[in-house]
């Protein structure tokens, strides 16, 4: 995350370990620790070679990687800039200025830090442009919403900024849910949402709300198709596959409670929405 004296990401120095038990990192210049698996990924401002030493050779922790890249090329070569649905408008720290450059848009403040859902990946801005056209044209209220694998918390966010009353956030990083929890701050959304570290591989939170977003991958979600409690809510925007899973992920739907109200697609990456026709509105 963002801490003074940065205001913006320019290069990345990456370190990954082969153990998660590295002891207190107190430095200045850490953005943050990413915990995959049994490995722990630390991201740094600056180059960090005595530091990395200290902490390989208090934990006997070996280093797997390291790499120094440019922050562009972490978000796969996209500039991170201030962009619109409508309508929200989504703007990264380092451009909060460009939000009241912007008249009548709904403004939402984002710290992307180095995780997954800053708005510029196409399943991520699937589901934003999803979630605004079904909350700006629902003829119900949606006031509840489960996020599963928040990232950023962008999607809940926006959620909350259109009018959501409702919403529990999950992601099984504790960073990105440091990050969303940050996130969630700067937009003054503490009174809606709730962002929860938890490893969805492991049990499936309460989905009996009126919209769940699972932007997530194939086999998890294969995982959720089979499971009766997944399917608790009204309204489901599916994403994070590409054609070639379609078809399997097509024949575990049980579509005999489902409507298909729309597919839409954007570059490799197709996104569903889902209505659960024995869900009845709330009254």
């Amino acid at each position: 995350m963002l801490k003074p004296p940065y205001t913006h990401y320019d290069q990345l120095h990456v370190y990954n370990f082969d153990s998660t038990d590295l002891g207190e990192i107190d430095d200045p210049d850490l953005i943050g620790t990413w915990i995959e698996d049994d490995t722990a990924i630390l991201f740094f401002h600056k180059e960090k070679k005595a530091l990395i030493e200290q902490i390989s050779n208090r934990s006997q922790a070996k280093i797997i990687y390291e790499a120094t890249l440019n922050y562009q090329d972490w978000e796969a070569g996209l500039d991170i800039t201030t962009f619109s649905v409508p309508p929200l408008v989504v703007a990264p720290l380092w451009e909060e200025d460009r939000l009241s450059d912007d008249d009548g848009g709904i403004p939402v403040l984002l710290d992307p830090s180095v995780i997954f859902g800053s708005g510029f990946h196409p399943s991520t801005r699937l589901c934003l442009e999803t979630l605004t056209d079904l909350l700006g044209s629902a003829s119900d209220t949606i006031s509840t919403m489960v996020d599963l694998g928040t990232g950023t918390g962008l999607l809940s966010i926006g959620a909350a900024k259109l009018g959501v009353k409702k919403i529990r956030s999950y992601d099984n990083n504790p960073f990105a849910c440091s990050v969303a929890r940050k996130n969630v701050q700067l937009n003054s959304c503490e009174q809606q949402m709730t962002v929860m570290e938890a490893d969805l591989r492991n049990g499936l939170p309460d989905t009996a709300v009126d919209l769940v977003v699972a932007n997530l991958y194939k086999g998890l979600l294969l995982d959720f198709f089979a499971n009766p409690n997944f399917w608790k809510a009204r309204y489901y925007i599916i994403s994070g596959f590409i054609p070639s899973m379609e078809e399997e992920l097509l024949k575990a739907l049980p579509m005999a409670q489902l409507k298909l109200v729309e597919r839409r697609k954007s570059d490799t990456w197709r996104l569903w929405l889902l209505a659960n026709t024995t869900q009845e509105p709330p009254r």
